[in-house]
């Protein structure tokens, strides 16, 4: 095969008040899966993105096969053969379209320009062929609104690999995916790597680094710190170039003796997959929601939250039974809800992060006549931009600028701002590195010293155990086991998400 070593040679980029890339130089090699990987703002997706052809005002050159790139727009990195897939997988799709037209996305708008005829069951046949190199069985008629999240990865990876793809840049590929379903996406990767294409793997998951990756490159605060062959670097070692310093404890003591019950639920039930769920929480306690991808944990959220209709079942909250119908009426009981999808569900991303932080509880910053307070909002957004160690260049910046991470510090922080009693996590460290979990941890930690019930949804089983003090583990909606998280381990968590049943008589 053809030389198709892809080098980027000093690559330079500036946003206002952020210089975001300062002469970085990677290599990526055809038939090899390559780490990228850093804490978040480390300059990782920028650096992908400057390949994508979605910044263009970056100084510095593009090589493919030892001849130089003009790459400007999206339209120029597709021509060369490299595809991105990017961890927001809804602003890549079109909702309202089926999966095959999102698949052959390309092709079709490229006819329709030409005043061609679409020959649709064509387009479906050969969107078919995509989903079943790897091996999904997606209906190519469904509307991809229709689609969860793990299944709107796998559309826009069978759209990446539908082209004369030479190099496919996965941000992110593992987060909305499920064990198995990782498994698959790990087995195509290979096949890819066996036919020569080039695999640039953005993942803040260490285990899946060591396991599908051949080379490393690390980045921090814009600069490249570390290339090597991941063979030679301990995981240690790994989130030591990551973070700058070694990481001496990930998850904070949890001494808080829990106080009065806040949240009573008792039978719930919704429309889709919730079936009969009773759960409780004290002041000051920790409870985790364990399960895997589909097992119903986003949706018990929702309906505990008011945003997804309940057909059974009773909520008390301090004693008093609440009919929690929608997000409003949560709010004035005390509840807060951190969503697993943030960019779409728990942020405002065109606004300010001042907008953002105070947005939960404007009232609290109204005048007579209802005019803002501006004052307050400047003095209350620094406040909590401090406290969480969120980085911007000022509470005017727009949240779309900034880092996963930071993104998600601020999904948290504005509900500081309404001092709820009841918070919800959903999944709440997807997509954010090492170094920003400790934080998102301590904060959870902080919130249940001072005698908030905190519920925690996730699939990392590790984050359970190091985290909560019960657990509930939820398998097809339904609470198959409540653990005292003391007492049990990830294997036992990860028995009983699988559909184990206990011993117990």
């Amino acid at each position: 095969m053809t030389n198709t070593t892809l080098e980027m040679k000093d690559i330079s980029i500036e946003f206002p008040g952020v210089k975001a890339l300062d002469q970085v130089t990677f290599t990526a090699k055809p038939g090899s899966v390559h780490a990228l990987i850093g804490a978040n703002g480390a300059g990782k997706s920028t650096l992908m993105k400057v390949l994508a052809g979605a910044y263009d005002h970056f100084s510095g050159e593009i090589k493919l096969g030892g001849k130089g790139l003009s790459i400007s727009k999206p339209t120029d990195s597709q021509k060369a053969g490299v595809q991105i897939v990017y961890q927001e997988v809804d602003a890549a799709l079109i909702p309202t379209l089926s999966v095959a037209e999102n698949i052959m996305l390309q092709e079709t708008v490229q006819h329709s320009g030409n005043k061609q005829w679409i020959q649709w069951r064509n387009v479906h046949k050969k969107a078919a062929k995509q989903l079943e190199k790897l091996n999904s069985s997606i209906s190519t008629k469904r509307l991809v609104s229709s689609l969860t999240l793990a299944e709107k990865q796998m559309v826009l990876l069978a759209r990446a690999i539908s082209t004369d793809c030479k190099f496919l840049i996965l941000d992110e590929p593992t987060a909305p995916l499920s064990n198995r379903e990782t498994e698959k996406l790990f087995s195509v990767i290979k096949r890819l790597k066996e036919e020569g294409v080039g695999i640039i793997f953005i993942s803040h998951r260490i285990p899946e680094i060591v396991e599908i990756c051949d080379e490393i490159t690390i980045m921090r605060n814009g600069h490249v710190v570390k290339r090597d062959l991941v063979e030679n670097l301990t995981p240690e070692k790994i989130v030591e170039c990551m973070l700058g310093q070694k990481l001496e404890q990930q998850f904070p003591a949890n001494n808080t003796a829990s106080g009065e019950p806040i949240l009573e639920v008792k039978g719930l039930t919704d429309h889709t997959i919730v079936k009969n769920v009773s759960l409780h929480v004290s002041a000051g306690e920790v409870v985790g929601i364990a399960g895997l991808v589909g097992a119903g944990k986003t949706e018990l959220c929702k309906a505990l939250f008011g945003d997804t209709p309940k057909t059974n079942g009773t909520i008390r909250i301090k004693g008093k039974t609440v009919k929690v119908n929608s997000p409003h009426v949560a709010v004035q009981n005390g509840m807060a809800f951190v969503p697993e999808e943030r960019r779409k569900e728990g942020l405002n991303l065109y606004e300010s992060v001042q907008t953002n932080l105070i947005s939960a509880n404007l009232h609290a910053f109204t005048k007579a006549l209802h005019f803002l307070d501006k004052k307050a909002q400047k003095n209350k957004s620094q406040e909590i931009i401090q406290a969480l160690g969120i980085k911007t260049p000022s509470p005017e910046t727009s949240v779309h600028t900034l880092s996963g991470g930071n993104q998600q510090k601020i999904a948290i922080g504005k509900w500081l701002v309404s001092e709820a009693d009841i918070y919800i996590f959903d999944e709440p460290t997807k997509g954010v590195d090492v170094g920003a979990k400790r934080d998102i941890f301590e904060l959870i930690a902080a919130l249940a010293k001072r005698g908030k019930a905190i519920l925690y949804a996730s699939s990392e089983l590790s984050e359970i155990v190091g985290l909560t003090n019960r657990v509930y583990v939820l398998y097809d909606g339904k609470v198959t086991k409540e653990l005292s998280t003391a007492e049990t381990d990830e294997q036992e968590l990860l028995y009983f998400s699988t559909g184990g049943q206990s011993n117990e008589n």
